[in-house]
């Protein structure tokens, strides 16, 4: 009798954190993304794809492919030093930090990075949301916003 006990609570206690590291893991900004075009011709369809990973309690994100262009594009509208680099390989999202918020529909919040238009070289604030296999962007510049979705690529 004591064993069974012993072994259901066992199983329960296995459970119960089993389940946990799913759900996290299901909230995980960790991986490679498709961004979708929200302006022009292309409209609605897919553009990129973009790795965020995590480095010393930040998070980035690079450009790993592009899907409407060719993969040797170069970023002719960016400034600085990444003036004509090309746009694979581009860290694009710097400095994202899991704030430990949550919204209810978007999911747990990122912020205080930004995120750079490789399309227009314009850089703006940033903030993330992750709720299962969906991102949600914001960049701001000012009080003014534009907001974006991508997808997990599995």
């Amino acid at each position: 009798m004591i064993k069974n006990i012993i072994v259901i609570v066992s199983l329960c206690v296995f459970s119960v954190f089993a389940f946990s590291g799913f759900v996290q893991a299901g909230n995980n900004i960790n991986g490679i993304w498709k961004t979708i075009s929200d302006e022009g011709s292309d409209k609605g369809k897919a553009k990129s794809h973009v790795e965020i990973f995590d480095e010393e309690g930040a998070y980035f994100g690079k450009v790993v492919k592009l899907l409407l262009k060719s993969q040797d594009t170069l970023c002719d509208k960016c400034t600085g030093d990444l003036k004509n680099k090309p746009v694979v390989g581009m860290i694009v999202i710097n400095n994202m930090k899991k704030t430990g918020n949550a919204d209810e529909e978007l999911g747990e919040e990122y912020a205080g990075g930004s995120i750079m238009d490789p399309d227009n070289g314009k850089t703006y604030k940033c903030k993330i949301w992750v709720k299962g296999d969906t991102l949600t962007l914001r960049g701001y510049i000012g009080f003014l916003y534009r907001t974006q979705q991508w997808f997990r690529v599995k």
